[in-house]
């Protein structure tokens, strides 16, 4: 990402987001060698990074890995948030409560007021220039049916404790018909704020180590290994802060979340934004909200939500978001476009502490459903506590074991992943002419004699052959034609136009698959 992408795709703007296109390039070393610290964090997001900074805080020495840069993830994740700090998250207290209790509800609302709160903390302490402000965050209906949805909700967020109210005035264009609002919750740009905490890190048997893939995790009697592609850390403990955990044959993460992308647009508009960060209550997902932007302000609009893997044209969902966003506010230009890549647990809360029962010394963070700014900062409170052996008031709604049923990972997919690669024999005649129905630029999954193979063509004609195979459960890739990218449907694993991994659960490229004319 990072050209326009009105050249590359049709589409407005430039195709980057905005948070990484107006903060530095970090370049942290790579691992060399095997070391040992009391705690490896995998993961270079806001979970990881606060994982990191609060264990080192507590006296602990930590090494922070990730397999690109530190907050931004190619998957799609911090670095392509909306950036809103929030315990409003959409509709969804009125629906715990019903189906976990009032105890545990109220648990999963301080968690996400202590994160804010935490954020808010780390701004001031550490004088963080990271356009934090406090906002208040509304969830409005569009419809009557929606007015009693959004009322039900202020009635339980506010039983509790959180500061919300149901209001009619609802600063938006267009007619709604009242919200959920709830006051003093936040803003920042994400990646001003993590930089400066990963700065922290580095010093005292510490360290931050970017470009070192994670490849596995060995448990050991008193402690971990975890074996990269550039050497293996020794610790006593490990923390899974991945977006999907790479290490996942007893918490059967892979049948316990749904991966979901979605669209975002930077846009200049012809009148100054409401104060207020803001997202529907029903119906397809739009959420708004403003970034001071050095000459003016941005608004980023975002939405056009689908199954990782599962949309045809995915710059059809670009065009979309634009067409919506242009029907609400006049816009004086797009300037940036971005996608992002979440996690949705089983019953929509994220999944933080241990891996699984009887994995002591691993511990995960995973599945913040979009709204991962509080609860991943949250999730580095909680594990803390965890990992120094402490109680955390808020542990229990999160626990990932609080799902009995674990299924096994079938023998079925390492044979598959065995098989993977190879060649084939294919009627030359018959495959060029599949080749020529490839556009430069663009990918097309095909069969051939059975199997399914994953093709590009580049900008010059070129043509790369893969096995469309998944290197995590097998699954087969589709082609995602606005990032030039192969998506799993079944996990989220992606790769670049070549293979390449760029975004977990996957550790392996695919393979190559050969093409024998005949």
């Amino acid at each position: 990402m990072g050209e326009s992408s009105e050249r590359d795709h049709g589409l407005p703007g430039t195709a980057e987001s905005y948070w990484i296109a107006t903060s530095p390039e970090t370049g942290f070393p790579p691992l060399d060698g095997d070391g040992r610290v009391d705690v490896t964090v995998i993961g270079g997001g806001i979970a990881g990074i606060t994982t990191a900074f609060l264990l080192k805080k507590a006296g602990l020495t930590v090494a922070l890995i990730d397999a690109g840069r530190i907050a931004t993830g190619a998957t799609g994740a911090t670095g392509y948030t909306t950036a809103k700090i929030a315990s409003l998250h959409r509709l969804i207290y009125a629906e715990l409560i019903d189906r976990l209790g009032e105890e545990k509800t109220r648990q999963y609302a301080e968690a996400n007021q202590a994160g804010i709160e935490m954020v808010a903390s780390n701004v001031l302490e550490y004088d963080i220039p990271c356009s934090f402000e406090r906002k208040s965050a509304y969830t409005y209906a569009e419809s009557e049916e929606g007015r009693s949805l959004v009322a039900a909700e202020a009635d339980a967020a506010r039983g509790l404790g959180l500061p919300a109210a149901f209001t009619e005035d609802v600063p938006l264009p267009g007619r709604t018909y009242g919200a959920v609002v709830v006051e003093n919750q936040a803003q920042f740009h994400p990646r001003s704020y993590l930089l400066l905490l990963a700065g922290h890190l580095p010093g005292e048997g510490s360290y931050v180590f970017e470009t070192t893939r994670a490849l596995d995790i060995e448990e050991q009697a008193g402690g971990v290994a975890v074996k990269t592609d550039r050497g293996t850390l020794s610790s006593d403990y490990a923390v899974l802060a991945t977006h999907y955990p790479i290490y996942d044959r007893s918490g059967a993460y892979f049948a316990r979340m749904q991966p979901s992308r979605s669209y975002a647009l930077g846009v200049r508009i012809e009148e100054p934004f409401p104060d207020g960060i803001f997202i529907n209550a029903a119906g397809p997902v739009h959420s708004w909200r403003s970034q001071p932007a050095g000459d003016g302000e941005l608004v980023i609009v975002t939405g056009a939500a689908h199954g990782t893997g599962q949309a045809a044209d995915t710059r059809a969902h670009y065009r979309s978001l634009e067409e919506y966003a242009r029907s609400v506010y006049p816009a004086r230009s797009v300037d940036y476009h971005w996608s992002a890549q979440d996690y949705i647990t089983a019953d929509r809360v994220p999944y933080i502490g241990r891996l699984a029962a009887g994995h002591d010394r691993v511990f995960v963070a995973t599945g913040f459903g979009k709204w991962g700014m509080a609860a991943g900062t949250a999730a580095g409170m909680i594990l803390t506590d965890l990992i120094r052996g402490r109680t955390n008031p808020w542990a229990e709604v999160f626990d990932p074991s609080r799902f009995r049923e674990q299924p096994e990972f079938p023998d079925r997919v390492r044979k598959q992943l065995e098989a993977a690669g190879g060649r084939i024999e294919v009627e030359a005649a018959w495959f060029d002419r599949e080749i020529k129905a490839i556009p430069p630029g663009e990918g097309k999954v095909v069969e051939l004699d059975g199997q399914k193979v994953a093709i590009v063509r580049d900008g010059s004609g070129e043509v790369t052959t893969l096995d469309a195979t998944c290197m995590h459960m097998g699954c087969t890739v589709a082609w995602n034609n606005a990032e030039k990218s192969w998506d799993c449907p079944c996990h989220g694993s992606r790769y670049d136009a070549d293979g390449k991994v760029i975004g977990s659960p996957t550790v392996r490229d695919l393979k190559e698959k050969e093409i024998v004319r005949r």
